[in-house]
C-alpha cells in the first residue's frame, strides 16, 4: 500500500489544481490566460510542475479564513469587524430590554397581588 502513496499524492494534487483552476474566475488568474493554465496543469501534471506552478503563481490568493470583509477590503476576523461587533451589541441590548420589561411586568403583578392580599381581597377573585 505504501508504494502507491506517492502516486496517489501526485494524483490528488493534480486533481485539486485542475479543479481549482477551472473554478477560479478569470479575473483572479495571474500571468497567463486560464485556458493556458489548464493546459499546463494537464500536460505537466505527472511531474508536478503544472499543479505546483498553478498553486504558486497562477491564482491571486487571499488571506486564509472565513472572516468578514471590513470597510478597507481586507479580510478580518469577526471579532475585529466593527460592524459585526455592533450587531452583537444591538442584539444584546434588545434582549436586555425585553428581559427588563418582563421583570418589571412580573414585579407589578406581584405588587398588585400583595396589595390585594393585604387589603383582604382574594387574589383569585380579581
Amino acid at each position: 500500500m505504501l508504494r502507491y502513496l506517492p502516486f496517489l499524492l501526485v494524483l490528488a494534487l493534480w486533481i485539486y489544481a485542475f479543479i481549482d483552476c477551472l473554478n477560479t474566475p478569470e479575473e483572479e488568474v495571474r500571468g497567463l490566460p486560464k485556458v493556458v493554465w489548464v493546459l499546463i496543469i494537464l500536460l505537466f501534471g505527472e511531474v508536478l510542475v503544472g499543479p505546483v506552478a498553478w498553486l504558486v503563481a497562477g491564482k491571486v490568493r487571499g488571506a486564509p479564513g472565513g472572516g468578514a470583509v471590513a470597510g478597507s477590503g481586507k479580510w478580518v476576523a469577526p471579532d475585529d469587524n466593527p460592524e459585526f461587533l455592533k450587531s452583537l451589541k444591538d442584539e444584546k441590548a434588545r434582549n436586555d430590554e425585553q428581559l427588563l420589561k418582563d421583570w418589571e411586568d412580573d414585579l407589578r403583578r406581584r405588587e398588585e397581588e400583595l396589595k390585594r392580599r393585604e387589603s383582604g381581597e382574594d387574589p383569585k377573585d380579581a
